[in-house]
């Protein structure tokens, strides 16, 4: 009789075990996984299975695709951005795994310009081929083709699209729970996104380590053609340019929230690098090449060295280099000059 029941026993404890497992991996939080997201069947595959939904009424992520290696997709639809859902390109550090909870990397938030998109870095620049970067997590979030990474205005009503609460609320929150990011960051941007990386920094102290700007719009109040020119920019695509910070006059003290001059005071302790060159031809232009935007910007940066300086700020790098346009050999050059600055921030230099 004993016999008998110890082989029932026996018989039973695969099914047992197995009940058990079942129950276990449906308790289970669901959590990203750098496995399931690597057996992608090709690059543009989506992998459905690594999937992370946020908190609701946030953001989350509805799908991943491995679009190269070390270079991750996230589709993030945004309670921000009026429940719209916009891409977000992750660069990788060697060894990442969202799955392992201990990981914490040390983050580089690198913003895209007017006219561009989350893709611009990765297409138009050898960021992925940057050795210094390959155990920190690159962020290159969409932000629009216009957004100006501003909360718009929309006639006094708010709402969609607000694409700072997306980038420092949603999206950092989201990076920071299921998809490896640390605490500490630092910012750098090009053109708009230069702009943007100068007030994130500014906007939401402790949150950056350090920022650079690339040809940035660093002071659009500076006179009235920086002001202009930042209107027609703001009108590009047919979009009513009033939209997003109101009318320089009327609205004044909302440009002057988003002006990096006009915000000087919270840069001061910070590690800034300024980079721009004055719109003639330079050594990486074709012969003859103008830029009356790339002269405007650098006045403007001239404008906000010139502040940083009177307000006391002790950590300013300036490449205001003279010859150079507003393209892209000249960011790429910019950034890795900058990267010491940025990295040392982030190790704590």
């Amino acid at each position: 009789m004993i016999t008998t029941v110890t082989a029932a026993l026996t018989s039973l404890r695969p099914r047992v075990l197995l009940v058990l497992a079942v129950l276990l991996a449906a308790l289970a939080p669901a959590t990203p996984s750098l496995a399931t997201v690597a057996e992608s069947p090709a690059p543009g595959a989506t992998a459905a299975g690594a999937v992370r939904s946020g908190k609701p009424g946030g953001a989350e992520v509805v799908a991943v695709t491995q679009v190269a290696d070390r270079q991750v997709d996230l589709s993030v639809r945004s309670a921000a951005l009026g429940g719209h859902t916009v891409k977000v390109r992750l660069l990788t550090p060697d060894g990442w795994n969202p799955a392992d909870r201990r990981q914490h990397w040390p983050t580089l938030w690198l913003l895209h310009g007017c006219c561009g998109d989350y893709t611009s870095w990765t297409r138009m620049t050898d960021v992925a081929e940057t050795a210094g970067l390959r155990d920190v997590l690159v962020v290159m979030p969409e932000a629009g083709w216009n957004g100006w990474y501003s909360d718009w205005w929309n006639h006094g009503e708010g709402g969609d699209p607000a694409w700072e609460t997306f980038h420092t609320r949603e999206l950092r929150r989201l990076l920071e729970r299921d998809w490896g990011a640390g605490s500490d960051r630092v910012v750098a941007g090009l053109s708009m996104g230069g702009q943007g990386a100068l007030m994130y920094a500014a906007r939401h102290p402790g949150m950056f380590k350090a920022t650079a700007a690339y040809s940035g719009s660093a002071h659009p109040l500076l006179n009235e053609e920086s002001t202009d020119r930042i209107m027609g920019l703001l009108a590009g695509q047919g979009n009513d340019p009033l939209r997003v910070w109101g009318d320089p006059v009327a609205q004044r003290r909302i440009w002057q929230a988003h002006d990096p001059f006009h915000l000087a005071k919270r840069l001061k302790s910070l590690p800034v690098y300024l980079s721009c060159g004055d719109g003639t031809p330079g050594p990486l232009d074709p012969p003859g090449a103008t830029s009356a935007l790339e002269a405007d910007f650098n006045r403007q940066n001239l404008a906000l060295a010139a502040e940083l300086k009177h307000v006391g700020a002790r950590h300013v790098t300036t490449h205001l280099y003279g010859p150079g346009t507003h393209t892209w050999p000249y960011w790429e050059r910019e950034l890795h000059a900058s990267l010491p600055m940025l990295l040392g921030a982030l190790r704590g230099d």
